[in-house]
């Protein structure tokens, strides 16, 4: 149920989402850092990370393909990079 995973989403880690939308926001709350495949300069989650002070990669168009939860990564976004730095 996606109202129980945005519940439990442990504080301190690093959102990824295809897009963000204001149901997510107990989620980006707790969030790190947001890596998401849409979205641009005025999207809501360049936005809401500006907003909150936490860094954020947008329009990576496969990070929701590429990475599951568990797997821990790095996100430089000087370089608008995301690393994989372990598979679960």
């Amino acid at each position: 149920d996606f109202a129980e995973r945005i519940s439990k989403f442990p504080k301190d880690s690093i959102l990824v989402a295809n897009w963000t939308v204001p149901m997510l926001m107990p989620a980006i709350r707790k969030a790190k850092a947001m890596v998401v495949d849409g979205g641009g300069i005025t999207s809501h989650a360049a936005i809401v990370s500006r907003e909150f002070g936490i860094p954020c990669i947008i329009g990576t168009k496969i990070a929701t393909k590429l990475l599951k939860d568990g797997d821990e990564i790095e996100v430089d976004t000087e370089k608008g990079v995301v690393r994989i730095l372990k598979k679960k």
